[in-house]
Order: C-alpha cells, then structure tokens, then sequence
C-alpha cells in the first residue's frame, strides 16, 4: 500500500474541497508514492510525535491539525513547527492533515463530539452553500436505469439520509447524424426521433469529474448530452458545527458534570446559567466563537466548544450558556475517530493511535 493510496481514502471522508480557504489540509511532508509502512493518528504533529512514528516504524503521520499552516521562511530549528518538520523530513516521514474538511463533515470531529455526548438527532450547525451541483442528461428509455445506476455509484444523487435519489420524465428527441457519426440509433443524414428519460441527480462539486466519466461510460450515446448546474442551496451533510438533542432534558449543573467526565475537563468555564433545562445541544471542535450567533438562532441551551474570550461570553445573552472546555479536549476523540476509519479500511495494517500528550495548555490547582 503507498501513501497515495491512504490519502485517496482519507479523501473520500472529508474532500480537500471543503476545507476553507486559509487551511492547510493535505500532505505537508513526504511523497505520495512511497510505500506506506505503519500509521499514527494524532492531533498534533511534533518532533515527539514523529519520532515516536520512527521507533515504530510507522512512516505515516495522519494528524487533524496542519504542522504548517502559514509559509514557512527559513526551517532551522528554533521553533516547535521547523523542528517537527526537520525531523519529519530527515527521517522520511509523511505528514498528513485532515483539517477543516474534517471539521466541515458532519460525521467529522463534530459529529464525533456528538456521539460522545450521546446525542440524537443530529444535524449541521451551519451547512455550506455552493457545495452542490445538478446533472441533467438525456437517455434511451431502454439503457435509463444502466446509466441511472451508474450514476448513483459514482455518487450522484445522495441527499441527506437518503440515496439514490433522482428525478425522471419521459419526452421525445431528435438528432441527426452526420457522415462519420456512428449513431446508437437511426440512420446518417436522416433526421431521427427517440423516446428518452430525462435523468436529474444532485451531487457534491468535487464529484463533477467522476460523475461525468461514470455517464459517458454507462451512456449508449456516442455524443453524451448533459448539463450541468451550479445550486446555491445549502448542503446538509456539509458545514461548520452540528446541533442534536440530548435523550432526556438535563439540569445545567448535571450536563456540565456530563462536559468534565466525557472530555475529561477539571473544570468548563462557561456563561450565566438560564436556569433551564439543557436539552438541545450545539457543539464546535475547536474555536467556535463565529458559530455563536447561529447557535443562538438554533434555539439551543447549551453551546460547546473553546477559545472564547471574556466578551465574548456577553454574546450569550441570558438565552443560551456557552460552555468552553478547551480546545484539545474538545477535538481528542479525533484521533479515536482516525484510528477507527483507518482500521475499518485497513484491518491488516498498523494504525496505532499516539501516546504523546500534545495538548501544550495545563492546569495547576
């Protein structure tokens, strides 16, 4: 197996696409095309977490955050980044980060978070726009459903918690063929008339080459007529965040005990409780100030996420409480959640989960 057969696969969890636009996802060190010997999930890359790779002879790093996330001007050691880099490059080491397209999926750290918390029901916080396209082709009545298959397996037509979903209407074509055209149906140079489906199916942008090469494959038509259009609509399965409801409503001060023993936090620093009970429960991995005013507008009880400053507890104003647990403990289970989807794939490879501590925030009592 080499490393580009492991970034194809990670791909397929959270497409590069969906990372926003001051990420840094994608491979950081090493070539695609080595052999992949071993993998360490992690959080965080550091010198520890590289070195610990080579004594276990794993050549592969898969972290969730980027070791370099802004450029690099000279790498000579003086800081923890270069040094992880240096090492990473001295002992050919790939170094890979699945970041914000993480973040962005919902069955990503998010999600994750969710399912720790024993949450149902649950959705995107705030789903991406322009995410979405539609293909239109036009098919013989008789080879609609070869080409309808092909497209749901290229994954054409997935939509929230179902599959397979598309729109069908039957009308009548006409084309001629010229001389040279080898004509599924008809004869050249005469104008001919077909019975056709017209095929609609929503798909992910990043899919539009895959799609495309999926129809012309399973199409009968020597000339494939198709369009292709832009959605605004927002995407369900994509965006920052998620939004679920606990199994039964809890008293505050319980919920929170439920926040230090699940993330194992000494301590959640949070805005005035509302004295209600925390039912429905918004959460961010990571920084999540920005999704404050859209957790309000959710109607949850209780945000979750890190990194809030003072004023910005004010932004709760008395409707919602924001708990803060920290931003390593909010995102940890990430690395399980790695190992987990690594495993599943590969069941016979080496994926170990790292036991360095990389969280650099502690807490003195």
């Amino acid at each position: 197996m080499k490393i580009s057969d492991v970034i194809c696969f990670m791909e397929t969890l959270a497409h590069p696409s969906l990372q926003e636009s001051y990420d840094n996802a994608g491979l950081i060190t090493g070539d695609k095309g080595w052999e992949c010997n071993g993998i360490i999930c992690t959080l965080d890359t550091t010198e520890d977490v590289i070195m610990e790779a080579v004594s276990k002879n794993c050549n592969m790093v898969v972290s969730h955050h980027p070791i370099v996330f802004s450029g690099l001007k000279k790498i000579n050691g003086k800081n923890y980044i270069e040094k992880a880099v240096i090492a990473a490059i001295k002992n050919d080491i790939a170094v890979y980060a699945i970041h914000t397209n993480l973040d962005n999926t919902i069955t990503g750290v998010n999600g994750k978070m969710a399912r720790m918390l024993g949450l149902k029901n649950i959705t995107t916080l705030a789903e991406k726009t322009n995410t979405l396209k539609k293909l239109f082709t036009f098919v013989p009545v008789d080879k609609a459903e070869q080409v309808r298959n092909a497209l749901f397996a290229a994954g054409g037509g997935q939509i929230g918690n179902y599959h397979e979903c598309s729109f069908n209407v039957q009308g009548k074509g006409t084309f001629t063929g010229q001389d040279g055209a080898k004509p599924y149906v008809g004869e050249i140079n005469k104008r001919h008339y077909e019975e056709e489906i017209k095929i609609e199916v929503i798909f992910p942008s990043y899919l539009e080459t895959t799609l495309i090469s999926a129809l012309k494959k399973a199409h009968p038509y020597e000339e494939v007529a198709y369009d292709i259009v832009n959605l605004s609509n927002t995407n369900q399965s994509f965006g920052a965040g998620v939004l679920g409801d606990l199994p039964e409503p809890m008293a505050e001060d319980k919920f929170l005990n439920l926040l230090k023993s699940t993330f194992k936090v000494p301590v959640v620093r949070h805005s005035p409780l509302i004295n209600k009970k925390a039912e429905r429960i918004a959460l961010c991995g990571g920084a999540g100030k920005f999704l404050i005013p859209i957790a309000l507008a959710s109607g949850a009880g209780f945000f979750v996420t890190a990194d809030i400053k003072y004023h910005d507890f004010f932004d709760a104003n008395d409707k919602m409480v924001i708990a803060d647990i920290g931003h390593f403990e909010s995102e940890q289970f990430t690395i399980d959640l790695l190992q987990e989807v690594l495993v599943q794939k590969y069941p016979n490879f080496a994926v170990l989960k790292t036991t360095i501590k990389t969280n650099p925030v502690n807490y003195f009592f």
